[in-house]
């Protein structure tokens, strides 16, 4: 029986030069506004031109790319097009602002990547807090706290620590001489003293989110 409809796409698999030939295209899209030739690319990568234009022929097929023909800046990448350092996790940092002595406002367009920045051995998770018990650490109610998951934390560390495995607590870990105190940062809140039996370590916190 005869198929209908659009053929699907070539398989969206980027060979390393078909990646490099998108992001060139990309950010000259962003800094100047217009795509890159043909051969100012076949340029920056030390390839011909016809090699070029074979390669994006190949990303034309898979719907990552699109032209017009007859016009030497058209290039544009389609919706479908994916960059890896395009993540939901990456952010741009264009630069300092200051909190304290205004500095001179200086664009550094790089980026900050959320899973680099938090990367770990351990798998990492987060949790919502609830409570004003850590604020003068800078946690705060509502904020979102990122853990690595281990049960072996230094003193001074902020902890999920799970109470006679029933009740969770974010708190600071000191290994005293016959206990373990869990500090909160905040004067309101009198420290707690567990033992090693009745205290299970769920994480140690390695970075806090906050949504303004």
């Amino acid at each position: 029986m005869a198929r209908t409809g659009k053929a699907a796409p070539e398989s969206a698999a980027l060979t390393p030069r078909q990646l490099e030939i998108l992001t060139r295209i990309r950010d000259d899209r962003r800094r100047n506004g217009y795509s890159p030739t043909l051969q100012e690319i076949a340029d920056s990568l030390g390839r011909s031109k016809v090699t070029v234009f074979e390669h994006v022929e190949a990303l034309v097929r898979k719907g990552l790319l699109r032209r017009q023909r007859n016009k030497a800046r058209s290039l544009d990448l389609t919706s479908a097009a994916r960059l890896p350092d395009e993540r939901p996790t990456r952010l741009p940092l264009v630069g300092r602002i200051a909190a304290g002595r205004p500095l001179e406002a200086v664009e550094t367009p790089d980026a900050v990547d959320l899973e680099e920045m938090f990367q770990s051995r351990y798998p990492v998770c987060a949790l919502r807090v609830t409570g004003d018990s850590m604020v003068d650490d800078q946690i705060r109610d509502g904020d979102l706290v990122v853990f690595e998951q281990r049960s072996n934390p230094r003193n001074g560390d902020t902890v999920v620590a799970l109470l006679d495995r029933e009740e969770a607590t974010l708190k600071r870990f000191y290994r005293e001489r016959d206990r373990i105190r869990l500090q909160p940062a905040n004067d309101r809140y009198p420290p707690l003293y567990v033992k090693d039996r009745d205290l299970a370590i769920q994480g140690v916190v390695i970075g806090v989110l906050r949504r303004l």
